[in-house]
């Protein structure tokens, strides 16, 4: 199991959490055509490596909160706020 780490609330299993997705998607103009909504919903990057996702510790604090993690290994290297930058490192 991976274990996550709640800025709020600390170390806890994975199964506490919800996976938001991407954390660099933008969400279309309201008005856009059935094609830019349906890219918007069905395509996306699936990257082998660090990958930034928001977070949701749904059964904790309820806070959002984004991570960066190796989609290879789990290992995650940067927890932070949903309206912080990305800390120093490797880019995703």
């Amino acid at each position: 199991m991976m274990l996550l780490i709640c800025p709020w609330c600390g170390e806890r299993p994975e199964n506490e959490f919800h996976c938001g997705g991407t954390t660099a998607i933008t969400r279309p103009p309201l008005g856009c055509d059935d094609d830019a909504w349906g890219r918007y919903l069905f395509f996306r990057e699936n990257p082998k490596g660090a990958h930034a996702e928001r977070w949701r510790h749904t059964f904790g604090c309820g806070q959002w909160f984004n991570v960066r993690r190796d989609t290879v290994s789990h290992v995650v290297d940067a927890v932070y706020g949903i309206v912080d930058s990305a800390p120093e490192g490797e880019t995703p």
